[in-house]
This record gives structure tokens, C-alpha cells and sequence, in this order.
């Protein structure tokens, strides 16, 4: 199925968006935080709000990019509710998120790299069909999926390279005989 069917926006113009969210998720990513970012577009394609995590650098547990994107959309908006809406996102969202999205009744809901760990529109599980859902989103999954893939798993092995070398200028431990 297209995502211009799915999503009521031009594949091409979500396409642009999505290559504009890995350029700042990358950003995001160099500043030490797991390189993910949001963008809500309003009901003609125009984005409205941006969001991207801040868990480590604000120490705020919903710091997530879609949680911030969603605050910041629903202010400029003046309103929650945010039903013509479409939020793109680079990683698909946590059962945290998604379960924001369907209470700000987003319209549809586009991700690039699934997260079959904790993925919670499709991976994991659905939150967006769930039968407790009073909304229900559509959700377009993979969009310039194998990019945003990449750039997640590239920024965790550095991460992990970077844990495991030892640090130059590091004293040894002292042994117990010292």
C-alpha cells in the first residue's frame, strides 16, 4: 500500500520530511542522546512542530521526541486534540508514545525504523488497533526505514566502542596489595 493512501499527504512530501528528521535525528545523536526526532505536520503537510529525545541532557523520563513534539504542537495549536494531523517520527514509538498519540487522537502516524523490542504500533504490539483504543490512528511504518535503521545502529556500536575502550589518562585500579 502506498503511504499517500494511508497517510491523505503525498508519498513525496513525507519523503522530504522524513530525510529532514534523519538530518536532525543524526544531530541529535552527536549531542549523546539516541539519535531519534519527530515532526507533526499540520492536515496540508506543513510541519507545526518538532520534537527530538531529551531524556539524558533534560533528565526527564518522557522526554521522548514524539512526547515533546505532541506538547509543542498541541500549544502552538491551542488545542489536544490533533486528529488532521500527522506526526513522522524516525523510530516507531514506545507503548509510552503511542499510547500519547492515540490520546492526542493524531490522525496517522508515519515511522521509519521498526523496534521489534519495544515497538508498539505493530512491532511488539498494536496500541493503535488495541481494543481499548478510543482512537484509531492510521500508521504507515517504514518510511525510509533501512536509513533510520542505520543511523540508529551505527550510533549505538559507537556508543558501545566508545564504553568499552579505556580511557586515556585513567589511573589503573589500585590492586589489593597497594
Amino acid at each position: 500500500m502506498a503511504v499517500q493512501e494511508e497517510s491523505g499527504l503525498a508519498q513525496a512530501t513525507l519523503g522530504i520530511w522524513m530525510e529532514r528528521l534523519l538530518r536532525h535525528a543524526a544531530r541529535v545523536g552527536e549531542s549523546g542522546e539516541i539519535p531519534v526526532a519527530a515532526v507533526l505536520l499540520d492536515e496540508r503537510g506543513r510541519g507545526i512542530a518538532w520534537g527530538s529525545n531529551r531524556r539524558h541532557r533534560e533528565a526527564d523520563p518522557l522526554g521522548h521526541a514524539e512526547l515533546v513534539c505532541l506538547a509543542r504542537g498541541a500549544a502552538l495549536r491551542g488545542d489536544w486534540r490533533l486528529n488532521g494531523c500527522t506526526l513522522l517520527v524516525t523510530l516507531e514509538p514506545c507503548p509510552m508514545c503511542a499510547g500519547a498519540l492515540v490520546q492526542a487522537r493524531v490522525g496517522t502516524v508515519v515511522y521509519g525504523a521498526p523496534d521489534p523490542k519495544r515497538g508498539a504500533l505493530g512491532s511488539c504490539l498494536d496500541l493503535s488497533r488495541h481494543p481499548s483504543a478510543h482512537h484509531h490512528m492510521r500508521v504507515v511504518a517504514g518510511l525510509k526505514g533501512e536509513e533510520a535503521q542505520r543511523l540508529l545502529s551505527d550510533w549505538f556500536r559507537r556508543r558501545r566502542s566508545q564504553r568499552d575502550a579505556p580511557a586515556f589518562g585513567t589511573a589503573a585500579a589500585p590492586s589489593r596489595a597497594d
